[in-house]
Formats: C-alpha cells, structure tokens, sequence
C-alpha cells in the first residue's frame, strides 16, 4: 500500500478555509480508486519550533509530523504564494526535512530515499514556477526522487481578485491537467520505488 502525505503550509489553521488545500483535494481525488491512504496536515496547527534538528525540544510538534514523512511514500508540499514566494510556513517545512536529512534507513541510506516529493501551489499574480522550482529542487537535495511533471498551481490574473476557490480554479484545465500528471506519476513512481529501491551501493552513508 501506498502512503500519501500532503503538508499544507497555508497560513490559516484548520478552521479557515484553504485554497491551497482546495488544490490538494483535487490531486488527491486521483487516489480514490487506488489503494492510497492520504493524509493532510495543516502545519500551522502544529506549535512547529525553527530550527534544523529533527527536534528542537521544548514543545516542538515538529516530531510528530515527522513521523508522518517517515511513513509516507509520497511527500507533498502545498503552499501559497506571498508576493511571489512560497510561504514561511513552506519554507520552516524544508528547514525541518533539512534537519532530519543525515537520518539513515535500514540500508544506511539517507532517510528520504525512495520517498517521492512533489508540490502544489496557489496564489494570485506570479511566481508559481519560482516556487515549485525552490521546493522540488530541496526535497531533491535532501534525498527524495522528484517524477518528472510533478508541479501543479493555481494563480489568478494579475492584481487583486479571486482565489482558486471563489474563481472556481478546480475548471482550469491547465491546473486541471498537471494534477491529474502529477497524482499519477507520484503514484508511478511510488510503485516503482517500492518494487525497486534504489540500490544501496555508491550511496551509502559512511
């Protein structure tokens, strides 16, 4: 079976309605048919400490999401766009994978290996590619496989105006199209790896 953990890295709690989660709800949606579990944590409602450990102590929630990432099989970041930049909360997300990164599993590999990364984004204006381009490439970093057309955003025209919700997003075909490509090539992908890890040779962490 295949685990499937969405971090959405909005900057409203749970009790406020997310356009980036609106987003993750249709990628997911891909995974009905499918013997998938997928799960969404809204980051913010964890007292998530800064820092680069895998735990900072002193009432850091951050280990309990952690555990999540090191159960899933597909990790994916969702975040808004801030005058064209990926969220704060986006960013303290890849800072705290960054920190549990010298990790190792059962091989001696490091931790996200054979984990598969990917990322949603909305927002209004510009700055969609930036900001997949910046978290792809850290989850890559760190240790995850990033499928190829892994990306998929939402951002309204120019200006001020509607979200992805009110502006009935989930209609655009393009945003429509590179969901559907992305939920199936984490899913490929996932598959893959699970039937063939990535050799531990070369890769070993001495």
């Amino acid at each position: 079976m295949i685990n499937a953990l969405f971090l959405n890295c909005s900057l409203k709690s749970s009790n406020q309605l997310s356009n980036t989660e609106a987003l993750i709800n249709e990628v997911i949606a891909y995974y009905e048919n499918f013997e998938i579990e997928s799960e969404i944590v809204r980051v913010v409602d964890y007292n998530v400490a800064y820092g680069v450990t895998a735990d900072e102590g002193d009432g850091d929630e951050w280990p309990a999401i952690f555990e999540k990432v090191k159960q899933a099989d597909i990790v994916v970041i969702g975040t808004p766009l801030w005058l064209g930049e990926k969220s704060s909360i986006a960013t303290q997300v890849i800072e705290r994978l960054y920190g549990g990164s010298g990790l190792t599993n059962e091989k001696g590999q490091y931790i996200y290996y054979n984990k598969v990364g990917g990322v949603i984004v909305t927002g209004n204006e510009d700055g969609a590619k930036h900001a997949s381009a910046s978290v792809l490439y850290g989850l890559s970093h760190i240790g995850f496989t990033i499928p190829p057309n892994v990306d998929t955003y939402w951002v309204g025209e120019a200006g001020p105006g509607p979200s992805f919700i009110e502006a009935d997003g989930k209609n655009n075909a393009f945003t429509q199209g590179h969901a559907k490509v992305m939920a199936y090539n984490l899913m490929h992908f996932a598959n893959m790896l699970q039937a063939h890890p990535i050799p531990a040779e070369g890769n070993v962490v001495e």
